[in-house]
Order: structure tokens, then C-alpha cells, then sequence
């Protein structure tokens, strides 16, 4: 069994990380070795674990330990988790042959996951880090194939308050961050999380996707409205919280070359 299948893991039980860091720190004589099939070993010491927030500012107690190469500190070996030292790829699978495709991110373990998809597998590609940590509440869909999380979308509801704004809301459901793991890519994975984004919200006439949209994610918007003609007027690029002068129709700029295979990512991506 995996992390994900243990059952719930309370906040409390995540803060208990920092109680096992300060007994490792009082015994710096006795050292812990963590085995992976990756790199032989890695010696479990304070100087080797690094403190990672799992949520953004809102709730800044909840903190994972993470385990790094000596010589290489940006690469994440291990997670701690549930009282044990998982592989990050481990950390990412499942025993549950019942999770399949795409699911409603719920519990804790879960949007641990998504921290881990969206900080920490790719840095060893050289990527830089995309995405800051999402809220305890945030909306978001874990997408599992082979008994593995390859990707995940987050969203905004229409009506829910916008970051940092306690007095203005999101004038309609907004698609704010796709990710596929690097060597998940080119398998059509962003088209089905974008169709899968769509498709939840028969009733409303305009959907947004947060700007700015990277070089990948306009590719899957044209592949998606070349396929479905009926979402040309409804799919909208998007600064926040959406008003009319805050959108602009996808399919139109891309009709009018007005989106780069240069633009920067920092908005919606797809691998």
C-alpha cells in the first residue's frame, strides 16, 4: 500500500513531522539511511531534510519533510509521510485499482500529491518551480492511469472569493492550472482534463482560462475547439475576477496568430 491508500491523515499528524526533525537533530551521532532503487542510499539527517509548506499562507502549520541529495539539494528524494520515508514516485501511486482517470481531489494525502506533482517531481528535468501552493480548499482534480497520479487540474468556481480579495468573486468558473508530469506528455492528457473542465458546467455560456495561457495550453485549446465547434464562443482567456474587458476568445486570437509559441508559462499549462 501507498500514502494515498492508508486512509485520512490529519493536519495534526502532518505537524508531527517536526517533533521526528528535532529527535533527528538531538542525535546527530545516530544516522538513518533511506534505500531506493534510484540512488543506493541517502543518509536521513537534519542537514539533508528540508521543510516544505504544504498549503499557502492561509495555513502555514501544515509542513511536509522532504529528503535531498547531498550533492544535488534541489532534487527530492523522499517524502515523510505517515510516520515513514515514501520515494517521491512511490508517494504518487496507488494500490486502489478502483482510481482511475480523472478525481475530485478530497483528502489531505491527496493534495499532497498535487503539491508534489506541481513543486517536485520535474525539478531534476531543470524545470523551475511552476506553481505556488494551491489553499487547503482549493479546487482540484487528480488524474490517475495505471495505478499512477500523471497530472492534475485545479479550477475556480463561479462566485467563489478571488485570492487576496475579500470583496470581489469570480464572474464565472475559471480553469487556473493544468499539469501533466514531464515524461506523461504528448498523450493527449491536457485535452482530456480541459474536456473534463468543460464538460462540468453545461449550464454556463462563458468558461475561463486564466491568463496568461502557455505555448502548450494553446495547443490543446485549438486540438479541444477544432473538435468541438460549439465551445469556439464560450472558451474565454481570462484575468481575474473575469468581467466582459477581462476576456478575450481564445479561438479568435488564435485564428489571428495573436498567441506566440514563446510565451513565458506562467498561467495554464499543459504537457
Amino acid at each position: 500500500m501507498y500514502p494515498v491508500d492508508l486512509g485520512s491523515v490529519s493536519d495534526s499528524e502532518l505537524n508531527a513531522s517536526t517533533k521526528y526533525l528535532s529527535a533527528l537533530e538531538s542525535q546527530p551521532a545516530h544516522t538513518e539511511w533511506f534505500y531506493s532503487s534510484t540512488h543506493s542510499k541517502v543518509a536521513i539527517t537534519a542537514c539533508n531534510i528540508k521543510q516544505l509548506q504544504l498549503f499557502n499562507n492561509d495555513k502555514p502549520d501544515c509542513i511536509l519533510l522532504t529528503l535531498h541529495l547531498p550533492e544535488e539539494p534541489r532534487q527530492v528524494v523522499a517524502l515523510y509521510l505517515c510516520g515513514n520515508w515514501w520515494h517521491v514516485n512511490d508517494v504518487l501511486r496507488t494500490s486502489n485499482k478502483s482510481r482511475n482517470g480523472l478525481e475530485v481531489v478530497k483528502s489531505t494525502v491527496e493534495r499532497v500529491l498535487v503539491l508534489v506533482l506541481s513543486q517536485l517531481v520535474d525539478m531534476s528535468l531543470g524545470e523551475e518551480q511552476l506553481f505556488s501552493n494551491h489553499g487547503p480548499t482549493e479546487n482540484c482534480k487528480l488524474l490517475w492511469t495505471h495505478g499512477e497520479a500523471v497530472g492534475f487540474y485545479s479550477f475556480k468556481n463561479k462566485g467563489s472569493l478571488c485570492e487576496n480579495c475579500t470583496s470581489r468573486c469570480y464572474e464565472l468558473p475559471v480553469l487556473d492550472t493544468i499539469y501533466v508530469r514531464g515524461q506523461c506528455r504528448r498523450r493527449g492528457f491536457g485535452l482530456l482534463m480541459l474536456q473534463d473542465f468543460c464538460h462540468m458546467f453545461p449550464s454556463e455560456e462563458v468558461l475561463g482560462v486564466s491568463s496568461p495561457v502557455s505555448a502548450g495550453m494553446v495547443a490543446v485549446c485549438k486540438k479541444f475547439l477544432i473538435q468541438r465547434k460549439e465551445f469556439r464562443d464560450v472558451l474565454y482567456e481570462v484575468e481575474t475576477p473575469g468581467s466582459w474587458i477581462q476576456r478575450r476568445n481564445i479561438w479568435l486570437n488564435i485564428q489571428l496568430g495573436r498567441y506566440s509559441r514563446s510565451k513565458n508559462i506562467s498561467g495554464s499549462r499543459e504537457g
